[in-house]
This record gives structure tokens, sequence and C-alpha cells, in this order.
């Protein structure tokens, strides 16, 4: 079972967040880091899966539409981890991402859509 493997979108580039994932040991890749900018989603969703990747973003509304398109087209994708920005702190989607990491694999997340929010704990 393989490790999941991230792809940060344009909502979710915030520079503490993504030190933060990488700090952790996390294996995630932005959208700057491969000049992807300006990508519609879904483009971002297909390439996310060719390279592996469950894509992580705080665009639910969209995300969850094209996790629905390709689910009724028969299309496979890698994974979608969706959350609220304004809700967590980047502690809260660090803790929640770790529990995420530990507890599911890479195999396990295709064609799923995670909201983030129930892998972290309420305080």
């Amino acid at each position: 079972m393989s490790q999941i493997c991230l792809y940060l979108d344009e909502d979710s580039v915030e520079k503490s967040l993504i030190t933060a994932f990488r700090n952790a040991g996390l294996d995630i890749v932005t959208v700057a880091d491969v000049n992807r900018q300006s990508y519609p989603d879904e483009e971002q969703l297909i390439w996310a899966t060719e390279q592996g990747r469950a894509l992580y973003s705080y665009n639910r509304r969209d995300f969850y539409l094209l996790h629905t398109e390709f689910l009724t087209a028969q299309r496979n994708h890698a994974g979608i981890v969706l959350l609220q920005q304004q809700r967590y702190s980047v502690g809260q989607q660090l803790q929640g991402l770790l529990k995420l990491v530990t507890t599911r694999s890479a195999e396990d997340m295709v064609n799923q859509l995670v909201f983030l929010s129930a892998y972290i704990e309420k305080s």
C-alpha cells in the first residue's frame, strides 16, 4: 500500500500551509511547483490523477460536482480531499492530513471524495 501523495490546487496554496505540510514529511506538489496556475478544475483533477496524486482543495462545490461527473462517466481519479478554508487553522489541517495518510492508502483514495473535517479532532 502506498502513501497518499497530494496536489494542492490554487485555492490552497498558502505559504504557511505548504511549509507545514512539507516539514511534516507529506508528499505534496502545488500548482505553482508545476506551472499549472489558471488551468480549469477538470484539467487539474486529470493531471493530479495522471501523477497519482489526490487533489487537495478548498473549492468544495466545483470539485464535489467534478467527482460526481467522473463517477457517472466511469472515469477514475486519484482522490479528492476537500475542506472549508476559513474553518480550520494550518495546524488543524496538518493534524487532519496526518491522520488521513496514516489511516488510508493511495489505493484507498481512488475515486473517493473525502472531507478533511472527518479527520480533524474537534476541540
